[in-house]
């Protein structure tokens, strides 16, 4: 199975801790996050893995040769000459993850005990699109759902914005981004048409237009698990308890 790392961030929110390394080798424990996420997918049968690149690119390259790719096919998606955001990072790496089935992408600064393999099959027992990681809890912009876990919007209720124009926030869900998907590869067309030759873009504005004319359904497991994004410095120590191995 297929995997995309995000590894190309700036990494600011974790300043000062990025500025002399790629968030994607912070440490948790004396581990960096790229290792845990990496062994986490392994676990789980995901065996062919791109990591995107830009910020301290020549960094993380060096830590994979050393550590000789964890015995795993690891390939880079270079984008140390322009950060393509998340739309543009998987279109970018269109030519590893391309072919007849799924793949996963997660964000190397989310650490969880998600059963990735069950999430992966749901997603490939449905005829989604694509189908997203989404968490009950509180932040300022929301994925909206149906009753039938199909994304029908978003909506920052900071600012009261809401898109699809027309789309009543108050008769939805609203769930948070979890940082894991799968996309089917049917993705790849509809996200050079989105992109219309601009090759830097956001998923989520893209998930926000596609899901008018085709399922993306959310994902919540059922089961206890622990989840955290390692985005800021004050998330280390909460990472370093919730996750000590």
């Amino acid at each position: 199975m297929k995997a995309m790392i995000f590894a190309a961030g700036l990494g600011t929110r974790l300043r000062p801790l990025t500025d002399d390394r790629p968030k994607a080798l912070v440490e948790i424990n004396g581990v960096t996050l790229l290792e845990r996420v990496i062994h986490n997918l392994a676990d789980y049968g995901f065996t062919d893995i791109v990591v995107n690149v830009h910020h301290f690119a020549d960094k993380i390259i060096a830590f994979l040769d050393q550590s000789h790719s964890f015995g795993l096919n690891i390939a880079i998606s270079d984008e140390r000459d322009l950060l393509l955001e998340t739309g543009g990072g998987v279109l970018h790496a269109r030519d590893f993850l391309d072919g007849n089935e799924p793949f996963l992408v997660h964000n190397v600064d989310i650490l969880s005990t998600i059963n990735l393999a069950e999430f992966y099959r749901t997603h490939c027992d449905s005829q989604a699109l694509a189908t997203i990681l989404v968490k009950d809890r509180p932040t300022q912009r929301y994925f909206l759902f149906n009753d039938n876990d199909a994304l029908c919007g978003w909506t920052n209720i900071k600012t009261g914005e809401t898109k699809p124009s027309g789309v009543n926030a108050s008769l939805l869900q609203h769930l948070a981004f979890g940082g894991i998907h799968v996309m089917s590869p049917k993705i790849f067309p509809l996200l050079h048409d989105f992109a219309e030759g601009n090759p830097v873009f956001s998923i989520t504005p893209f998930y926000i237009q596609a899901c008018r004319n085709h399922f993306i359904q959310g994902y919540q497991p059922t089961d206890g698990y622990r989840w955290l994004d390692v985005g800021k410095p004050e998330s280390i120590q909460a990472a370093s308890e919730l996750f000590p191995l």
